[in-house]
Order: C-alpha cells, then structure tokens, then sequence
C-alpha cells in the first residue's frame, strides 16, 4: 500500500495570491474554501487510511464555473483533483501533492428527463437516489443502484464505473451511460456518444466509463432509463455457515436463473445490521443472502419454486419471502435499507473500517471466504462481510482503530494479503471501487508493461501534462513508464 503523502508546500506565496484571486473570480467567493480549518474536512474520501489536505476547495454550480475554473489552473501548472460526495473507498479523491480540489456537489441539476425516449441528462453533482425519486410514479428507473446511493453522485458513478445489488441483472454503470461531456485538463470540452442509443465510431464513452478522474472531469450525463418490472419477490435465505450459502450462489445462477439481486452478510454483518434497524435477521445464522427476482408475475412463480429447492438442498431455508408489484412496500423497503446501510452499521463495533473490493468467479467464493476468515485470525482483526455474491465482488471491512499505528500496519498487510489472493484464484482487485491511489501496486500484477504502457499513453492523450488527479490509478515505475507527475506548483 502507499505511503501517507506529505502536504504540499506553498511554492510562490504571489503566484499562488493570484491563483486564489483567479478561482475566486471564477466561481464567486462563496464557493471556495482556503482556511486550514474548513480544509481538513477534505483531507480524505472514504478510504481514511491515506490523507493530505488540498490548498483550496472550489464548488462550481454551472459547466461554464467548471470550465472557468480548470482553464485557471491549466495556465496557473496547478495540480487538481475533481470530487464528488467523498464516498470513495480508495482514494480516489485524494489531493496528492495538494493543489486544488474541484467539488462537484453544487452541480446538481436534472437537466432532462425524456420518457418517451428513455434517457435523462444529469449534472455530476446529481446525487444517485435523487434521480431514482424524480422518476417514481413514471414507471421507469435508472438500474444502477450503489450501496451508497443516498449520498454517492452519478458524476462519481461515472468515474468509478459503479455497480450495485441490483446490477447482477440489469448491468454496472457502463450499460447505462449514452454520452458525456469531459471538460479536458486544458479547460477545452468534449462530447461523446449522445442521444442516440448507439452512436457509430470508437465507444469513448465506454473508454472514459471507470477513468477515475484521469481524463478530465465530467460535467454532463447522458443516462439510460430501464422501464419497471411487472412485480418480484424478495427472499432471506438462513445458512448455518458461508459455505452453505455461496454453495447456494452458484446454483442459483447453474439452474439458469438470473436474479436482480443476489447478496450476502455473514454473521458478524448480520448482527451489526441488526441491532441497528430490527429488520428480523436471525443473529444466530451463519450467513444470510437476500436474493431478488423480478420480470413478469406468470414467470416468478417457478422461479420461485425453484430458488427455494437450491436453499433447502443447501441446508439452508427461506425464512421470509416478499411478494410485489412496487418497491415500495414497507417489508421491502426495510430490507433494503438495512443492506444498503451496512457500513453505516459498522460504526457500532468500530471506529474505523477499511472495506476491499476484490472479485473472484462465483465458484471461488467459498476459498476467498475462508482465506478471509483465516487472514483475519493470522493478524487479530475482526473482518465483516457484505457483497455482491451474485457477481462474485466481495467487501471484506476490516475493522480497526486508526489512532493505533500497528492496527493500520495490520490492516494493510491483510488487505494486501486479500488483494494478492483474489488475484491467484482468478480474480481482480477491484469490482467497482476503483484503484485510486489504495491500489496502484497491483496493477503490474494483472497487467503485462505493455498493457500498463497503453494505459499510459491513452491517459496523457486526454491529460498530457499529467495535472488532472495525478499519482491515481497507473503505478510509477515498477512495470510502468510515464512522465513524472507535476512535483512543484503554485500553491493556493
């Protein structure tokens, strides 16, 4: 894992008068933040583990604030760091080196919503669920779900190309973008794809789907929109232990049946959940899955039928089963958010977490789960598990106290020991969380020089001077040539 960065040093105390000058024109006095103390709320995003303070936080409202404000620090060689709502697991909002971070959260328009076309136009600030609100009574919605969508934006979606209990069925965020705007690091924009289901030429929209920032920053969001299904059921399925239920998992999936959503909690996330909300979740089960059909009512029933069969024949059982024609009935409703508050529940039994992101095959799932098990008693640490089992990306959260230096020691070495083995079982590190600065080290493990080298050289097409997000995702050296990052700048 990286080492913590220093902060960065204030390089020309004029030059950087005039650069706060400048942003201040550019998006107003009110949206911008300078102060040491209303910095540091942005020294990190969810991975806590890395930090460093950036000189100067801007908030755009409008694209034209956005260009504004990236053409300024173009001409000032100022590194910068675009940020969503911070909900990033690995570093992926991080100001390395400092220098200005670019908030997108006051860019929170719905710009359009066509219906009869099945598209919706967004700015990045837009908050996911917010989008999912204004489409309810239309009969459609927008299928990737986060577990984090109360507070993630699309704009993050986009850069980390998200997924979400729901995506096992309807697909990650990549399925479901038509066309951006990228507002490049020279402040020049871009348009990919559009209206049009499937424009002709290269996919660069699919290309800058999952870039992390890389790229540019993007400022406006062409999503599609998945019409409601007819009605679904909902299951809890009990197992005395994780074997059971991943075994589960894949029969699930070898009978044929595709669920919506397929998710798992092992004891010690079973019982976190419930204490906090009281769903009903046996706190004496091994490990739980919700699993989630959906389609037309004449086709759930042997569906159905069958999922209970693959419980049963597991060893497990079907202890609640919701029928429904909307996901707003209140059993269903608690269900979800009790899943979807998951790391929320965590604060009860730690002070700090550190959540993974690795994928294996389905069939692998019970391996990595019992190398989690055994890594956890190897180094003293209580790790929690809530996924993605349907897809087979796994959230191990390792469960620490950061105030203590050999627990983080602990913690990185698990992580990296999780990491390494999600790779030898034919795997990845990351499902939809992105590589950030937390994981940079792996990818010379999946990648040969020359796949990292193309990288490169498609990065610093759109991002030459290396200024947007830097020291993000692509590893220094090590398997890895690129141009050196921008090390002095203008401090604000």
């Amino acid at each position: 894992m990286p080492a913590t960065v220093a902060p960065a040093k204030m390089a020309d105390r004029s030059v950087g008068e005039r650069l706060l000058a400048a942003l201040t024109e550019a998006v107003g006095e009110e949206n911008l933040l300078s102060r040491r103390d209303e910095l540091i709320v942005y020294e990190c995003d969810g991975y806590v583990i890395e930090k460093n303070v950036p000189d100067v936080v801007v908030f755009p409202t409008s694209r034209e604030q956005l260009i504004a404000v990236v053409k300024v620090c173009h001409e000032a060689k100022v590194p910068f760091v675009p940020r969503g709502a911070g909900t990033s697991l690995a570093g992926g909002t991080l100001a390395v080196g400092g220098g200005v971070m670019i908030s997108l959260t006051r860019m929170k328009r719905i710009l359009e919503i066509n219906i009869r076309d099945r598209y919706a136009v967004v700015e990045p600030g837009v908050v996911n669920v917010w989008l999912t609100r204004a489409l309810a009574g239309t009969g459609f919605h927008y299928a990737p779900d986060p577990s984090s969508q109360g507070a993630c934006t699309l704009g993050g979606n986009v850069a980390t190309n998200s997924g979400g209990p729901h995506t096992l069925k309807y697909g990650v965020t990549v399925n479901h973008v038509r066309g951006l705007e990228l507002v490049l690091p020279d402040g020049s924009t871009v348009e990919t794809g559009g209206i049009a289901e499937d424009a002709p030429g290269y996919d660069l929209t699919g290309l800058i789907v999952g870039h992390e920032g890389t790229f540019g920053i993007v400022s406006k969001i062409i999503v599609n929109l998945a019409r409601d299904p007819e009605a679904g059921r909902t299951f809890l399925g009990v197992f005395d232990s994780v074997d059971d239920a991943t075994a589960t998992v894949s029969g699930i999936i070898a009978a044929g049946i595709v669920p919506a959503a397929l998710e798992m909690l092992d004891n010690l996330m079973i019982r976190a959940i419930e204490e906090a909300f009281g769903f009903g979740f046996p706190t004496e089960a091994g490990a739980v899955l919700i699993i989630e059909i959906d389609g037309l009512e004449a086709g759930l029933d042997p569906d159905s039928h069958a999922i209970a069969e693959i419980v049963r024949s597991n060893g497990g059982e079907v202890r609640k089963s919701i029928a429904w024609r909307t996901r707003k009935e209140p059993e269903y409703v608690a269900i979800w958010k009790s899943r979807k508050s998951a790391f929320g529940a965590i604060g009860r039994l730690s002070p700090t977490f550190c959540t993974q992101d690795g994928v294996v095959p389905r069939t692998k799932l019970p391996q990595i789960l019992r190398f989690i098990m055994a890594v956890g008693e190897r180094h003293g640490l209580r790790i929690a598990n809530v996924f993605h089992a349907g897809d087979g990306n796994i959230h191990p959260i390792l469960l620490f106290d950061e105030r203590d230096p050999e627990q983080v020691r602990r913690v990185l070495i698990a992580s990296h020991e999780i990491l390494d083995e999600c790779i030898n079982l034919g795997g990845s590190v990351t499902g939809e969380h992105g590589i950030g600065v937390e994981k940079m080290e792996f990818m010379p493990k999946l990648f040969s020089p020359e796949d990292l080298a193309a990288m490169v050289a498609i990065r610093n097409t759109f991002n030459p001077d290396g200024r947007c997000s830097p020291s993000k995702m692509l590893p220094m050296g090590g398997g890895c040539i690129e141009k050196k990052n921008p090390g002095h700048h203008a401090s604000a």
